[in-house]
Parts: structure tokens; C-alpha cells; sequence
């Protein structure tokens, strides 16, 4: 499956609730789950963003459909990178010309 790195920010509501954010990220990872991915780690991290996730996930499309999800909540905003390993690296430069 894709892996997928996401970088989270509270809003000024996740923020303000800050206190329920174990419950939010319990459900979130069930969330994911239940779309037939997989949480692999979740950081509370310091600087610009508050929380860090690696997850996989069968597509990109079940990803925009989760984060999408989880902004309609409005407690937190997302920036996704999709990852790859080295060795989907080196498949990925056996392509060039």
C-alpha cells in the first residue's frame, strides 16, 4: 500500500480542546481502518505542526476522502505528502530515459 506522511495543525477549536484530542486521534485511526488503511505512527510534535502521521492507505483517493473528513470536523488542518521508500525510488529511476 501508498505510504503517506501527514502534518497536522489544530485550529483554533482543535486547540481550544485540546484535552480531547486522545479521543480524536482514536477515532481517527479508526477511521482509517475502517477505509482499509493502516495508522503506522502518530507523533505530537513541537514547531510549526502539532502532529505527525504515517499512514498507509490502498489509494489516494481514500487519503483526500479521510483528510477531507477530518477538516469538516474543524480541529485540525492537514498537509499530505505521499511517500516512497528507497526501493520504490530506485523502481521509480529504472524509468527514466
Amino acid at each position: 500500500m501508498p505510504t503517506y506522511i501527514t502534518l497536522y495543525k489544530w485550529t483554533d477549536q482543535g486547540i481550544k480542546n485540546v484535552k480531547e484530542s486522545p479521543d480524536r486521534i482514536k477515532a481517527a485511526v479508526k477511521a482509517v481502518e475502517g477505509a482499509g488503511g493502516k495508522v503506522l505512527s502518530i507523533y505530537i510534535t513541537m514547531g510549526e505542526y502539532d502532529l505527525v502521521a504515517i499512514s498507509e492507505a490502498p489509494n489516494d483517493e481514500t487519503v483526500a476522502a479521510f483528510l477531507l473528513g477530518q477538516g469538516m470536523l474543524g480541529n485540525v488542518r492537514t498537509t499530505t505528502l505521499r511517500a516512497f521508500t528507497e526501493n520504490q525510488f530506485a523502481d521509480i529511476l529504472k524509468k527514466l530515459p
